[in-house]
């Protein structure tokens, strides 16, 4: 089974030591129960708990340090931190967020040549220590042209860090706070090291929102905190490469964070509908819920197959093959958003029951729409996506076959990124992946594939148009769900998945496809070249009756089959 069970995980980990984390993380919650785990998210309790749990297993530091700085166990491997972002969003966000954060954190740390605070920041994660990224500021966001820290340079070669930073994670207690800045004079940017502990640093304020209730986020201050050469991480183009390379990291894990939230709920309502009766009729007889247990079961297996073949892109990175810079960015606007569909969808099954303070679903409805707002919204991704076109569409160069990359290694390159020249990144032919597979509804979306192919040579978006971002973010939905679709194909081969999902997931993507150039055709103007090709690509999904249904004994084999703990 692809979905993860905790109560029979068959993920492939690498080492015993791989396996050995996600038992021992699945036992901490299962023990600790559903009740309790409610109990806490409604006191907005400070998972003190968890974070204990993570120091004596040494948990954090085994997967978030990298192999020449850890110990036997030690490596920075996507593998398995892609299944643990999933298996710690499967209980809870909070849990989630302060191991997210941590990574954003430690960072621009790794990807510094600042070698005493590796060595720091390996020993404080030894011993339990959580990280914070200080990027973002109040009055610019993520705007780092317009940070106002500031580095004041001091007579004896030291500085003074003044500025404050805000909706900041783990701001309350980190061991290090990685901030972005500006070097008094000079205007040079900068990352430096702070400890929250430490007199000159302010924690301001929890900044309350309404997710994560638990979570720390917090605005801090520096207020003439005394920083030495040997505080600072990165100067220059350095540090402003670091802000971006490490968002390129950490947005892939929210993709992973929608697939554990999105896969708990659809065990919470199955196990609601399935065994619940209206007008003598169990629930999940209903034609419409069918309906809906079914998508949410394709969208999500198409989630994952997308977001653990982006992990393998992720780990064969180099500078000659960076088309994960594509493949990522699709897993946090695409897979998160997918995300925010399927809890809605499985909402309208189990209707009231989901607002009620003992479900876990509670919690996903409040939190599901977080993660598409996280590292970048919706526009600022889509407009990194709309880059890579032409070389995707237009030129493809051969690249080697990438098979599953499981094994157990450190995944150096993502602390060494190559930044910029992102319309220099080649891809293969996409067709590849859709060649190998003859299915009725995979042929329909190769169709649609082709007339967008069309269009952006015959007839592509003129200047009015690319100035026009409501336009461009249509225009980009459509191209995001050819390489969406590409990676669920390859991936479907990897895992072997039936030919009767697959179709179902295709379906879906028709249907998606049409939808979006329907909306190109009823929101916007077009010439009559571009008009017509939208029009071509409204087309209807084949319905296989029998391969629906045999899909739908797939989801409801699920009932029952996991309930969490009280």
């Amino acid at each position: 089974m692809l979905l993860f069970n905790p109560h029979d995980d068959h993920r492939n980990h690498a080492d015993a030591r791989s396996r050995q984390i996600v038992e021992k993380a699945i036992a901490f919650f299962e023990k600790k129960g559903l009740k309790k785990i409610k109990e806490d998210d409604q006191a907005m309790v400070w998972y003190e708990d968890f974070l204990e749990f993570v120091k004596e297993e040494e948990i954090f530091a085994d997967l978030l340090t990298p192999q020449a700085y850890a110990g036997e166990n030690g490596r920075w491997d996507m593998w398995r931190i892609s299944h643990f972002n999933e298996v710690l969003a499967f209980y809870g966000l909070c849990y989630w967020y302060t191991w997210q954060v941590s990574i954003l954190g430690l960072g621009p740390i790794w990807m510094g040549e600042n070698e005493a605070v590796k060595r720091r920041a390996a020993k404080l994660l030894r011993d339990g220590g959580i990280f914070a990224f200080g990027l973002s500021e109040q009055e610019h966001g993520a705007d780092l042209y317009s940070s106002e820290m500031t580095l004041v340079p001091q007579a004896n070669g030291t500085f003074l860090a003044r500025g404050r930073k805000y909706y900041i994670g783990n701001g309350n207690c980190a061991a290090l706070v990685s901030t972005f800045g500006k070097i008094e004079g000079s205007g040079e940017y900068v990352f430096f090291v702070v400890e929250s502990d430490h007199p000159a640093y302010e924690c301001v304020r929890k900044i309350d929102t309404s997710g994560v209730r638990q979570a720390y986020v917090a605005e801090y201050a520096l207020h003439d905190y005394p920083i030495r050469e040997e505080d600072i991480l990165l100067r220059g183009e350095a540090a402003w490469n670091a802000a971006l390379n490490t968002i390129n990291i950490g947005k892939y894990e929210l993709g992973c964070a929608s697939i554990g939230i999105v896969t708990h709920c659809l065990y919470e309502a199955i196990n609601h509908a399935g065994n619940r009766q209206l007008y003598g009729m169990t629930v999940t007889d209903f034609p419409h819920v069918k309906q809906l247990f079914v998508e949410v079961y394709a969208r999500l297996h198409a989630m994952k197959l997308f977001a653990m073949r982006a992990a393998d892109y992720l780990r064969v990175a180099s500078i000659e093959d960076r088309r994960y810079l594509l493949f990522n960015p699709i897993v946090k606007m695409k897979v998160t958003g997918e995300g925010e569909r399927c809890v809605g969808l499985l909402h309208e099954v189990i209707a009231a029951r989901g607002f009620e303070q003992q479900t876990w679903f509670e919690m996903a409805i409040r939190d599901i729409g977080m993660l598409p707002k996280l590292e970048g919204t919706t526009h600022v991704n889509m407009a990194l996506i709309l880059k890579f076109i032409q070389k995707y569409f237009f030129t493809p160069v051969d690249f080697p076959e990438v098979p599953r990359q499981d094994q157990a290694g450190d995944d150096g390159y993502l602390f060494r990124q190559q930044t910029g020249k992102l319309k220099e990144v080649h891809f293969p032919d996409w067709r590849k992946a859709f060649a190998a597979v003859d299915l009725p509804n995979v042929r329909i979306f190769v169709e649609q594939a082709e007339l967008l192919r069309q269009l952006l040579l015959d007839a592509p978006p003129n200047r009015e148009q690319q100035a026009d971002s409501g336009y461009m973010l249509v225009a980009g939905e459509l191209f995001t769900l050819i390489p969406y679709a590409q990676l669920i194909l390859e991936n479907s081969a990897i895992y072997q998945l039936d030919d009767e999902l697959l179709d179902v997931i295709f379906a879906l993507l028709v249907r998606d496809f049409a939808g979006y150039a329907l909306q190109m055709v009823t929101e916007h103007s077009n010439s009559e070249v571009q008009e017509a090709l939208f029009r071509q690509m409204l087309k209807r999904p084949v319905r296989d009756e029998a391969g629906f249904n045999k899909v739908w004994r797939q989801v409801l084999e699920l009932k029952d089959c996991y309930r969490m703990s009280d």
